[in-house]
């Protein structure tokens, strides 16, 4: 009888661990979300962060993606995509940097008439 209890109760935290599990889980999404949007919102005010960005903001131009944006210098042009911790470029955005790498960049003018 007492075996037949205790497979019971182990069932029974076997259970409810299965449902905390999945309660952490969606947790963790949601913090990644906030994450994720925080980190969006961050974006837009970094050029005006001195400490983080040497360059004139004014002079930045937001995009949001493929990449932040772009900042004209007078004597260059940067296509700026902000980072933090250990994220990495995704695949479009590596693309864009082995285009410009390889000088793979043109201007192209469009009349309207």
């Amino acid at each position: 009888m007492i075996n037949y209890i205790l497979i019971l109760l182990i069932l029974i935290l076997i259970a409810i661990l299965f449902r905390y599990r999945k309660k952490i889980k969606e947790l963790e999404s949601s913090i990644r979300s906030i994450s994720v949007r925080h980190g969006k919102l961050l974006e837009h005010y970094i050029p005006w962060i001195k400490e983080i960005f040497p360059h004139d903001p004014a002079r930045f131009r937001f995009i949001g993606d493929p990449v932040d944006g772009v900042l004209f210098d007078d004597d260059r042009i940067l296509f700026l995509e902000f980072k933090t911790g250990k994220s990495r470029l995704n695949p479009v955005q590596k693309r864009i940097k082995e285009n410009i790498q390889k000088g793979r960049v043109e201007w192209k003018e469009v009349r309207i008439r």
